[in-house]
């Protein structure tokens, strides 16, 4: 099933995917365009915990001129990072390199605590795409964490489904692609992951607990370009859908 959150004549509501429309949580069906898209995750009791990897692809590693990692390279969001499908984020003025980054998203299910690499898959709940905007111009250095590179209101897209975990059976074997404007930038597939999904799940619950709604996003591969005002960006990823933004 593939899950949405909306707003809709001024409210709020769950819908899911149905024959190409949106079937709303009030019995309606309506067209993608007549709503508003949110975030496609549910609003959870306590603040919400969203890690994300950096550098989890050698190629993207290579790109950017860094050593591949030896252990995941995590850092921390604030929940008002996350924007929804169709909407717009902000390039600040003055920065010269503002890139896109196409991103597996894992949403757990489950309360996650020391959770074995072959139990993983049955603490999440589903999956769904990410567009990790990143301003290189803020990149410090490595004891400076990706703050204002990365945490940055509005600046990372989700969306636009929360697809349930059993719709997809293999998350590791799932091809990436970006287009700017219509054209391909970015094409990569999940199998080339430094750090994949169970063990990402495993290594996070070794030391810290993980709540339902929480999310990991897993890292892009190579292919990132400067994104311009106007631009409009689609992360995609097959089975769970395409991801539109546009840069303001």
């Amino acid at each position: 099933m593939k899950q949405a959150r909306v707003v809709h004549e001024g409210r709020v509501q769950p819908a899911v995917e149905r024959d190409g429309r949106l079937l709303l949580a009030d019995g309606r069906s309506v067209g993608f365009d007549a709503v508003t898209w949110l975030p496609p995750v549910a609003p959870v009791p306590q603040p919400r915990t969203i890690l994300a990897l950096g550098l989890n692809y050698a190629d993207h590693a290579k790109e950017l001129a860094f050593k591949a990692p030896e252990e995941p390279l995590v850092f921390l969001k604030g929940e008002r990072a996350l924007n929804g499908h169709r909407q717009r984020t902000r390039r600040p003025p003055d920065v010269r390199f503002m890139h896109y980054e196409c991103e597996l998203t894992v949403v757990i299910g489950r309360t996650a605590k020391k959770v074995r690499r072959g139990d993983a898959y049955d603490f999440i709940a589903g999956y769904t795409v990410a567009n990790d905007y990143a301003i290189r111009d803020y990149l410090e250095n490595w004891y400076r964490p990706n703050l204002r590179v990365k945490n940055r209101d509005g600046a990372t897209p989700l969306g636009p489904f929360l697809v349930d975990r059993a719709d997809v059976p293999d998350p590791m074997n799932l091809a990436l692609r970006t287009t700017v404007n219509g054209k391909l930038t970015q094409s990569g597939h999940t199998r080339d992951m430094i750090f994949d999904v169970p063990f990402l799940v495993e290594y996070f619950s070794s030391f810290m607990t993980l709540q339902p709604g929480d999310l990991i996003l897993t890292g892009t591969p190579d292919g990132v370009v400067d994104c311009r005002p106007g631009d409009v960006v689609v992360t995609e990823i097959e089975g769970l859908g395409a991801l539109e933004n546009t840069i303001e």
